[in-house]
């Protein structure tokens, strides 16, 4: 069976398609940018790669006329004011690839939209489903609520608050009842629906065996973390304090702050159905997934992560947009250090950001982390996905990869904190030097005063960063 993936470098995309090789299917990965196939599932031979923005149709780029099912795996989570136009946009286009076709299933994973009054968010994933419903295939929706596991938004943000807030005060809608699911459950369902011809033209509702308020949630979480948490709500918070709050303490954009809030008002309770049955699928506890959650972040062992999604960031259009550092028009700080052992620096380089920090003045780091926060941007709290690996697309605390070569021995870095302008950081080994490239174009006069009102800083701070790279400090400054 050949099978098309949509969302290849989402959270559930670079999970589920380990599941499908595993079942020896044939798989065409979508892409938006080439640049961006996960490294794990290049020179796969049983993988071929599309790249196509579903935003904006192009009829010169062909889907293989063979394929058999398709799993469209798409969200925005809110990642712009009009997210709801732009997923309509993205299922209109899926339609029109795939007409020509010999698609007999498309798979959806969407929400769980069992209450009258839904969220902006749920209220698109129906439209999106009603949309996909009109196309030339039998469609297979599997409606989802909370998401367990390891790089999920929601267990990142309840991870946030259990390990930062000894003591909560919170919104009432804590109170909400939800029915959490595993990822891993989400995602034996997903694989083993393929070309099933008895879920043809039906949705399902797909849950875990818990109903729980997000307070329950909260405190189980925290008895597996061995943590003891007292949780007070408040009868009213507004939505725009509980996003704030949201925003704040976790490492979740204002945005999908925003987005969450709007639909953790809702119950999401499922409708029971014989679907685990037909599957061969037994969920597993709320407790049990968070435990195993637990076990792959320990093992350093994490496939994907929402911080990974450009939902999380300001981040638009595709990575090689961004790849050729300009020369014209920008101010640069660079700076040269001979070294004698390469590989221990590139995986030094390789270590960057999260747990391991910025080698010095880590104080300031933080301290411009949390200043991004205060105006909006990403701050420090995403950190990364894994602790000594780094490829295209990886987010690392407020910049992107845009370029993470061993071989060429480059790692090239975007920033996504908000600047009056641009920024890349650049980090080369080779020939007995490290060479350290901070380059800036600003925009107006607002871009130079900031270049030029951080620059003690940067004489500090990026003289420290490549010493210690280097090999030249034995002792990092914090």
């Amino acid at each position: 069976m050949k099978i098309l993936v949509t969302g290849t470098t989402g959270y559930i995309g670079k999970r589920l398609i380990p599941f499908l090789l595993d079942l020896n299917y044939e798989l065409v990965c979508c892409v938006r940018d080439l640049n961006r196939i996960p490294e794990q599932f290049q020179n796969n031979p049983a993988i071929s790669f599309v790249e196509v923005d579903f935003l904006e149709y192009n009829e010169e780029i062909k889907i293989p006329q063979d394929i058999d099912v398709a799993y469209y795996l798409m969200h925005s989570m809110s990642s712009s004011d009009d997210f709801q136009e732009l997923e309509i946009t993205c299922a209109e286009n899926f339609k029109k690839y795939v007409k020509d076709t010999a698609i007999q299933q498309t798979i959806y994973l969407s929400g769980i939209v069992n209450q009258d009054a839904l969220s902006k968010h749920l209220n698109s994933r129906k439209q999106v489903e009603d949309s996909l419903a009109q196309g030339n295939y039998a469609l297979t929706t599997l409606r989802a609520g909370i998401i367990v596991g390891s790089g999920s938004a929601s267990f990142e943000i309840i991870r946030d608050l259990v390990e930062k807030l000894p003591v909560m005060v919170t919104p009432r809608w804590l109170n909400t009842k939800t029915q959490p699911i595993a990822i891993r459950d989400v995602l034996a369902y997903l694989s083993k629906a393929a070309g099933k011809e008895e879920l043809y033209n039906k949705n399902y509702d797909i849950y875990g065996p818990d109903v729980l308020t997000y307070k329950q949630m909260l405190l189980i979480f925290a008895e597996v973390r061995g943590l003891k948490r007292f949780i007070f709500t408040l009868p009213v918070m507004t939505p725009r304090l509980s996003s704030y709050w949201l925003y704040f303490v976790t490492s979740t954009s204002y945005k999908l702050a925003v987005s969450l809030v709007d639909s953790m008002k809702i119950e999401i309770i499922a409708r029971k159905n014989n679907l685990g049955e037909l599957l061969g699928v037994q969920p597993i506890s709320y407790k049990e997934a968070v435990k195993k959650a637990f076990t792959k972040i320990e093992d350093d062992s994490i496939i994907s992560s929402w911080k990974d999604s450009t939902v999380s960031s300001h981040f638009r259009g595709k990575l090689s947009d961004y790849i050729n550092v300009p020369e014209y028009g920008c101010l640069e700080d660079r700076k040269e250090r001979e070294i004698t052992d390469e590989e221990a620096v590139l995986n030094r380089i390789w270590a960057l950001g999260g747990e391991t920090g910025w080698y010095y003045g880590n104080f300031l780091w933080k301290t411009r982390g949390f200043l991004d926060k205060i105006f909006g941007g990403t701050g420090l709290r995403r950190g990364r996905t894994h602790v000594t690996k780094l490829q295209a697309g990886d987010a690392l605390d407020f910049w992107r990869v845009l370029l993470a070569d061993k071989e060429e021995k480059r790692l090239l870095l975007y920033a996504e904190m908000k600047l009056p302008g641009e920024a890349w950081l650049e980090f080369k080994v080779g020939n007995g030097k490290l060479c350290q490239r901070a380059v800036f174009r600003p925009k107006g006069l607002a871009g130079r005063l900031y270049w030029y009102s951080v620059l003690p800083f940067h004489y500090f701070v990026f003289n420290g960063l490549i010493d210690n790279l280097a090999g030249n400090n034995k002792k990092n400054s914090q």
